[in-house]
């Protein structure tokens, strides 16, 4: 009776939105026990857990509602180029011509399965990367202490948590012995944020941020220092971190710029092939052509107006493209992503994690008058301490006597698994062991009799150790303003001496020059006493050293910001750090631009952003509103938008961009739901590897379209000009097919696959309004098409009289099928050298090219293919004749880029049209 009684107190008082749980930051801990039932020092029963749990379910973030699989193989069928091609087989088949109709089907299917199939390999391989939830939590229930599945936490429960625990649920602080929470993952908030049982004043109008709730914890955070215990306010979607995912659900996604493409492409083609259609019905028929033969060939033509290969080719160009992405460490979860990526002109970029280590890491040490560098990054404990300046004098050991009280004052140590505690205190054990100090042993061999912690009010930590002739050796560490207050003495190059206004005016000095660097500044002293002082503040100190410590830059990420910038790619820092430590990362990393906080994007109208976005490098301080305002605005300006970040702060803006990047080690869950693609390695030079394969997907893309409708415009202008002469069709609907079925097939899948320029990097991204046919490649494909017919009707019209009609004709379709030979190498030369050393490196295409070659000896002199075809076999004269006729294909090309050369300023066709301009 007494659970039941119980339970249903919990669900009178337990919050049904994360607002309703907000308060207990405001109340003092012993209102937050009442408002939940529960007495702290005994916690829950199993009972009442259980009847909590039923009532608000577990405690874990609801995942999107899935789609039907059946559902995502239909969308693979979703635009209007398979719908025209759909439409285009129900025809042939309604004709009777149902080998198109077959064709077109199964390159539809293939089409539909490669892209199904690949989607679900990466929504797969994401689940695999979900484990940033803890499992368990130690709770108090029926008091005792219990460790429970995280899942399994209710409102009203005790959770304890110890230096190196995430926090399982948003909860009240009922005991925090000097704790220290990492926030970045909620915040941006690179440094650890002090907690304290004190209720933060506020009130229900004014919300405190979040940032600066100091009495509570949030889910998905971890302890760096201290111990705390929590009573749970909030669990699952009704949590802060719950509050972001919900959020998410109401964002749209931004169609990728191939999509966009394909769809205009898909509705330009159908025009064409309703233009090219009636245009041959009307010539045939002023003719005298017989109806049978024209309705064929008008369906023949109305699908090789089309190139219903382009799915295929796209499906496998993305796969392959993904395929090569995840070898180095990139799971994409959707096709388009990479492509997207490719076209990307800004990479907006948090700075936590993602830019840097997330490692805190000492950079410089002052000691006796003398500034060190210190070199290495991140938690390795390989590097120097070398004397800064021209000498740089690298000193054995280090300077063991200036790091000493940062390694004594200390409470991190190392595990199996690295480091645990302050990321403070862990690069500060680092430093120690660069000088050559194990501070494991060094407290061993010293233990500590007593300590002061550390307080946000104090600004200092104070430890004491016991002494070989029985007194107290102290150790401090704090605010070097605040150290100066409580030492007598410094330490200098030649002894110690009496901290005089001199010497403080010149310590100050290297704590600003120190700070203006970015740097946070830690000050170390000691001191010999008689014994442990009561809680009082230890002074007359000697002050020794000082350190200067910063989260490095990832190093590959400074070569990525350059090869970024070599493309053409402007790379924006996003974080809530501080405006000084961002600016000094981004100075080191190279990344230009203003810098401007929060506040004042706050003070910005949206368009006022959007007038000064581009000349904005660095973002600091900001809110995960203020993420998604700025990708809104760079979308304004035109602009691909890349967003990438591992924190719940992130999401919002992730899901905003054109393409979203989550960090696979780092990131949370609900980072890697709205990311399109995942990085295993958490490497944001991986991020360049992608724009690197999505820019060569495109191109292929170009090269495909332009090699295809080339043909496909050649086929056409062939039968009009033919017929317009008065001459028989050169191809029959059986060779329309022919030629559509391998021009579609291994040379289209070949160019698929075609590895990317050397100066791929080196271009700028293309304009993302920019068509795929733009007015240099329509004219590109327009020439192409008109040689080749051209040629193709010369060659029968002066073939008739010498060989016959027969063998004319299959001279001319003969021609035809080489002039798509030649032309393989025009598209693949849009805007390199036409004869240069790339046409040689994919040695697939030429694979497919020799085979097609194979194939049409075969059509040509093979009697069952004759009998198919309608052809008659070929001397070896008239084979050369046919192919000397179909490199006039080559030769044009090469004539017009030679007249280019003379002529730079030739309209459209000019070497820079059609180009984009370079992001800002």
């Amino acid at each position: 009776m007494d659970g039941q009684r119980t339970a249903e107190a919990g669900r009178a008082t337990l919050p049904a939105h994360p607002a309703a749980a907000s308060d207990a930051y405001r109340l003092d801990p012993a209102r937050v026990a009442s408002r939940l039932d529960v007495d702290a020092r005994v916690g829950l029963s199993a009972s009442e857990a259980a009847d909590r749990a039923a009532v608000l379910g577990p405690n874990r973030l609801a995942e999107p509602a899935r789609r039907p699989e059946w559902l995502k193989f239909l969308d693979q069928f979703r635009n209007w180029l398979i719908g025209i091609l759909l439409i285009a087989a129900v025809v042939a088949a309604a004709l009777g011509d149902y080998r198109d109709a077959i064709v077109i089907t199964v390159v539809l299917q293939i089409n539909a399965v490669l892209g199904y199939v690949q989607e679900r390999r990466a929504e797969r391989s994401l689940e695999a990367l979900r484990r940033m939830l803890v499992p368990t939590a130690r709770v108090r229930r029926d008091g005792a202490e219990r460790k429970v599945d995280a899942e399994g936490l209710v409102p009203g429960d005790v959770v304890l948590l110890e230096a190196g625990d995430r926090v399982p649920a948003d909860g009240r602080l009922i005991v925090a012995e000097s704790v220290e929470v990492a926030e970045a993952a909620l915040t941006g908030e690179s440094r650890p944020v002090s907690k304290s049982l004190a209720a933060v004043p506020g009130g229900a109008d004014s919300p405190v941020p979040v940032a600066e709730r100091t009495s509570v914890l949030f889910m998905n955070t971890a302890l760096t220092r201290g111990r705390a215990e929590m009573i749970v306010t909030a669990t699952g979607m009704r949590t802060e971190l719950g509050a972001i995912a919900e959020a998410l659900r109401t964002g749209t996604e931004p169609r990728s710029p191939l999509q966009v493409q394909l769809d205009s492409l898909g509705r330009r083609l159908a025009l064409l092939s309703g233009v090219a259609v009636v245009a041959y019905a009307v010539v045939a028929l002023l003719h005298g052509e017989a109806m049978a033969d024209i309705v064929l060939r008008s369906v023949a033509l109305a699908v090789a107006a089309i190139p219903e290969g382009l799915p295929a080719v796209l499906a496998l160009t993305l796969a392959l493209g993904v395929h090569r992405m995840a070898r180095r460490g990139a799971v994409v979860k959707r096709l388009a992503s990479v492509e997207s990526l490719g076209a990307a002109t800004v990479v907006c970029s948090d700075k936590t994690g993602t830019l840097t280590l997330n490692e805190m890491t000492v950079r410089s040490l002052w000691s006796a008058g003398t500034l060190y560098d210190v070199t290495g990054e991140g938690y390795a404990t390989s590097g120097t301490v070398r004397t800064a300046g021209p000498s740089r004098t690298a000193h054995a050991g280090g300077p063991r006597q200036a790091v000493l009280p940062f390694a004594a004052c200390n409470d991190a140590h190392l595990t199996g698994d690295g480091f645990v505690g302050d990321p403070t205190e862990v690069a500060l054990v680092v430093l120690a062991a660069k000088a050559g100090i194990d501070a494991e042993l060094l407290r061993s061999r010293s233990p500590r009799v007593g300590e002061i912690p550390f307080d946000a009010a104090r600004k200092y930590m104070a430890t004491f150790h016991s002494a070989p002739d029985g007194r107290v050796r102290v150790h401090v560490k704090g605010a070097v303003d605040v150290l100066l207050n409580l030492c007598a003495r410094v330490r200098t190059e030649d002894g110690e001496h009496d901290l005089d206004d001199r010497r403080k005016s010149e310590i100050l000095a290297v704590t600003a020059r120190l700070g203006g660097a970015g740097l946070r500044v830690l000050g170390a002293a000691t001191a010999v006493v008689d014994r442990v002082p009561d809680r009082a503040a230890p002074t007359g100190l000697t002050l020794v050293s000082i350190a200067g410590i910063a989260d490095p830059p990832r190093p590959q990420a400074r070569d990525a910001i350059a090869l970024c910038r070599s493309a053409g790619v402007a790379v924006k820092m996003i974080t809530g750090d501080h405006g000084d430590t961002a600016a000094a990362v981004a100075r080191e990393l190279d990344i230009g631009g203003e810098v401007v906080t929060g506040a004042d994007l706050d003070a910005m109208t949206e368009r006022q952003l959007a007038e000064r976005v581009e000349r904005i490098g660095v973002f600091a301080r900001v809110a995960p509103e203020h993420k998604v305002l700025i990708v809104r605005a760079l979308s304004h300006r035109g602009h691909v938008v890349a967003m990438t970040g591992d924190g719940v702060n992130d999401a919002a803006a992730l899901r905003a961009a054109h393409i979203g990047v989550a960090m696979g080690v780092t990131g949370t869950d609900v980072a890697k739901e709205a990311a399109d693609m995942v990085l295993t390695d958490d490497d944001f030079s991986t991020i360049v590897g992608a724009v690197r394969e999505g820019r060569s997907i495109y191109a292929n893309i170009v090269k495909f379209v332009r090699f295809q409708l080339a043909t496909n415009i050649g086929a056409i202008l062939t039968l009009l000009g033919a017929s317009l002469a008065g001459l028989p069709a050169p191809l029959t609907a059986a060779q329309l097919l022919w030629v559509n079925i391998i021009m579609d097939g291994p040379p289209a899948m070949a160019l698929a696959v075609d590895p990317p320029r050397d100066d791929v990097m080196r271009r700028p991204p293309r304009d993302p309004k920019e068509r795929i046919l733009d007015a240099r490649r329509l004219c590109a494909i327009g020439r192409a098409g008109a040689v080749m017919a051209a040629g193709t009707v010369a060659l029968l019209s002066l073939s008739r009289s010498p060989f016959g009609t027969d063998t004319a004709l299959t001279m001319a379709f003969t021609t035809f099928v080489l002039f798509q030979l030649f032309n393989a190498l025009n598209a693949r030369a849009d805007e390199g050298a036409l004869l240069g050393r790339d046409q040689f490196r994919n040695r697939t295409l030429w694979l497919c090219l020799a085979g097609v070659l194979a194939v049409q000896v075969i059509a040509v002199h093979l009697p069952a293919a004759r009998e198919v075809f309608g052809t008659v076999a070929l001397s070896p004269g008239q084979w050369a004749l046919c192919l000397v006729t179909a490199s006039t294909v080559v030769l044009v090309e090469l004539a017009l880029r030679g007249v280019r050369r003379v002529l730079p300023t030739m309209g459209p066709n000019g070497p820079g049209a059609g180009r984009a301009t370079p992001a800002p």
